[in-house]
C-alpha cells in the first residue's frame, strides 16, 4: 500500500527538478537512513522532492520518502530537515500505519453496529449518533494519533543524533514552525502536538540524544548536508 500511494504520489504532484536541492535531501537521507536499525536499513530509498509549497514530508513502508520542497523555506540547515525526516521515518519504524489502519477500523465497526441498531429512529437519536462518532473522533482515535507523533518524535530524535546530526536543531525547527505556522486548532482537537508541547518533550529528551550525538560523531559519522542558498518556491 505505501508503495501504491507513492506511485500514485509521482503521478500527480509534480518533482522537483533542481540537482543542488536534491542532492542536498538526498545527503540527509543518506544519513539518517544509514542510522535506522537493521530491519529497515535497506539499500536504495527512493526519494523524491516534491514541487508543491506545502511545508510538509512523508516516509512510507517500502523505503519510500517525500519531501515538499515548501518545507525546505522553513528549515535551516540539513539538522533540522534530519529532524523532520527522522520522525517521518520514525512513524514506519513504529509501524504507526498498521495501527492507524486497524484503531480506525475498530472505530467505524463499533459505530456501524450502534446505527444497524438504531435503524431510522427520531432526529434526536440521530443526532445522538453523530455525537457519538465525534466523541469517538475527539476520545480515542486523535489522543492515539498525538501519541502516536510523540513517539515518532522522539524516535526520530534519536535516529538524528545517531547519523551525527546536532539533536538541538529540532528544538530550533519547532520554534521556526511555531513563527510560520499560523493559528493551531486547540491540542484536543489535533491529531498532533501542539509546538509548545513538542518543544518540552524534546527538551526532554536531548540529555540521551546528546549521548548519541557525541558517540556518532566520536565513530565518524560527520554529514556535511548544505542547504543550497536558493530554493525554487511555488506559486
Amino acid at each position: 500500500m505505501g508503495v501504491q500511494a507513492y506511485q500514485q504520489m509521482q503521478k500527480e504532484t509534480p518533482s522537483l527538478k533542481d540537482k543542488q536541492v536534491t542532492d542536498f535531501v538526498h545527503c540527509v537521507v543518506d544519513g539518517l537512513t544509514r542510522a535506522v536499525p537493521q530491519k529497515y536499513a535497506r539499500s536504495g530509498w527512493e526519494v523524491t522532492v516534491f514541487k508543491s509549497k506545502q511545508v510538509n514530508a512523508f516516509a512510507l513502508p517500502g523505503g519510500k520518502i517525500g519531501v515538499y520542497s515548501g518545507l525546505l523555506h522553513v528549515t535551516d540547515n540539513g539538522a533540522q530537515l534530519a529532524a523532520v525526516l527522522g520522525h517521518e521515518m520514525g512513524h514506519v519504524i513504529a509501524d504507526h500505519g498498521n495501527e492507524r489502519m486497524s484503531t480506525q477500523f475498530a472505530s467505524d465497526a463499533g459505530l456501524a453496529v450502534i446505527q444497524a441498531i438504531a435503524g431510522t429512529q427520531s432526529r434526536e437519536r440521530q443526532q445522538a449518533l453523530a455525537l457519538l462518532g465525534l466523541g469517538a473522533q475527539v476520545g480515542v482515535i486523535l489522543p492515539f494519533s498525538r501519541t502516536q507523533e510523540t513517539e515518532a518524535d522522539l524516535i526520530g530524535l534519536d535516529l538524528m543524533a545517531k547519523a551525527g546530526f546536532d539533536p538541538h536543531e529540532s528544538v530550533a525547527l519547532w520554534q521556526n514552525m511555531s513563527k510560520s505556522g499560523g493559528k493551531s486548532p486547540p491540542e484536543f482537537l489535533s491529531t498532533h502536538p501542539a509546538n509548545d508541547t513538542r518543544i518540552h518533550d524534546l527538551r526532554k529528551r536531548l540529555p540521551h540524544a546528546e549521548q548519541l550525538y557525541q558517540r556518532a560523531r566520536a565513530e565518524g559519522h560527520t554529514p556535511s548536508c548544505n542547504k543550497p542558498a536558493n530554493i525554487p518556491k511555488v506559486g
